[in-house]
């Protein structure tokens, strides 16, 4: 039984949640705990916080689409490979004790960090790429794949390898972050849904929230570019190692 204050409580997180998942990703570092520390079940916290997430990633899409910033034709084939990567690590997930990435993944995500820190190539000029779009498509499954069995940073990984592999400025490859993030918690939602892990009711109120962060951070990210973006990737990405070493040694 969820009590009536976790509702306000947990929509104003998921405010602040799409607003950084706008920007950087990294959002789902505040939901999570937030869920738990409410009383929601496990499971359920990671139905209940995809749901969200997908609305709110959703607003921001649509508002980087408009200004366009996002290739739809092109990048069809690995939205695609997204969708059944991250349906593929949802559905493994659940059989799979994901407990050995909480050490592996803050590794990854200081390097992140740390190219995102140094690389000359974090800026909004595009550069010459290294792989073509249909040569991504299984580097961004296998991301998507991460979404599903275990989430968080997947924006920070969708960015920087956009980025570095690709050649797209920061603010064009976070447009283009939106569009796979998106498609990867549709996948998530849906086998998450299926197993009746969806809390649908505080699902709902937290999307209103994510959609209005969502909006505010995309317009701010929009606005700043990668004087902002940089930096957010930054500490979003050095915040998320040191969270996850935490619950990793803690737990």
């Amino acid at each position: 039984m969820i009590e009536p204050w976790v509702y306000p409580v947990l929509t104003a997180v998921s405010v602040l949640a799409g607003f950084i998942d706008a920007i950087a990703g990294g959002g789902g570092l505040l939901v999570m705990p937030a869920l738990l520390f409410c009383g929601v079940p496990p499971l359920q916290a990671l139905g209940t916080n995809k749901l969200q997430s997908m609305f709110g990633t959703f607003v921001a899409m649509t508002n980087y689409a408009r200004s366009g910033l996002i290739e739809w034709r092109r990048n069809l084939p690995t939205v695609a490979v997204v969708f059944l990567g991250s349906a593929t690590g949802c559905w493994i997930v659940q059989s799979i004790d994901p407990r050995l990435l909480g050490l592996i993944i803050p590794v990854l995500l200081a390097a992140v960090a740390l190219y995102v820190l140094f690389s000359p190539r974090m800026t909004d000029e595009d550069a010459h790429h290294r792989v073509s779009s249909t040569g991504y498509a299984p580097i961004g499954g296998g991301i998507g794949f991460y979404d599903g069995f275990f989430g968080p940073g997947t924006g920070t990984f969708f960015t920087a390898s956009l980025v570095a592999l690709r050649g797209y400025g920061l603010t064009k490859a976070t447009a283009l972050t939106k569009l796979f993030n998106w498609t990867s918690n549709i996948a998530a939602v849906l086998l998450f849904a299926w197993g009746g892990k969806v809390l649908w009711l505080l699902g709902a109120c937290m999307a209103a929230g994510a959609m209005l962060g969502g909006w505010l951070g995309s317009h701010t990210a929009m606005r700043f570019g990668a004087r902002l973006i940089r930096p957010l990737l930054v500490a979003i990405s050095l915040a998320m190692t040191a969270r996850l070493l935490w619950g990793y040694f803690a737990g």
